[in-house]
């Protein structure tokens, strides 16, 4: 069973900062694709930005810029620094982990005061 564990989120003012991390354990994290995910209330999950295993990355249009991914594989853990936050980040924040299949973590709410 993997177990992702996301921490970091909060209330934050429009403009402000965050950064979200993602503790994995039970899984060799160095070979899995991780990503970030949110969900706003009453609207469906979408992918927030990705890191392969080798490192590369991809970021939805709407955190480009502001949005940067990054991993530790030596402490199993996953980043994502939040720069120049809107109130339309506002959202359930999860982390995912993929090799042949999808594990989630629980969410970390983030919101967005404007």
């Amino acid at each position: 069973q993997v177990q992702l564990v996301e921490s970091g989120g909060g209330l934050v003012q429009a403009g402000g900062s965050r950064r979200l991390s993602c503790v994995a354990s039970t899984i060799i994290f160095n070979i899995h694709a991780m990503g970030w995910y949110r969900q706003a209330s009453g609207k469906e999950r979408e992918l927030v930005a990705r890191i392969s295993s080798g490192g590369s990355t991809t970021y939805a249009d709407f955190v480009k810029g502001r949005f940067t991914i990054s991993r530790d594989d030596v402490n199993n853990t996953l980043y994502l620094q939040m720069n120049s936050l809107k109130p339309e980040d506002t959202a359930v924040y999860y982390c995912n982990a993929r090799l042949f299949q999808d594990s989630w973590g629980q969410g970390t709410q983030v919101t967005v005061s404007s």
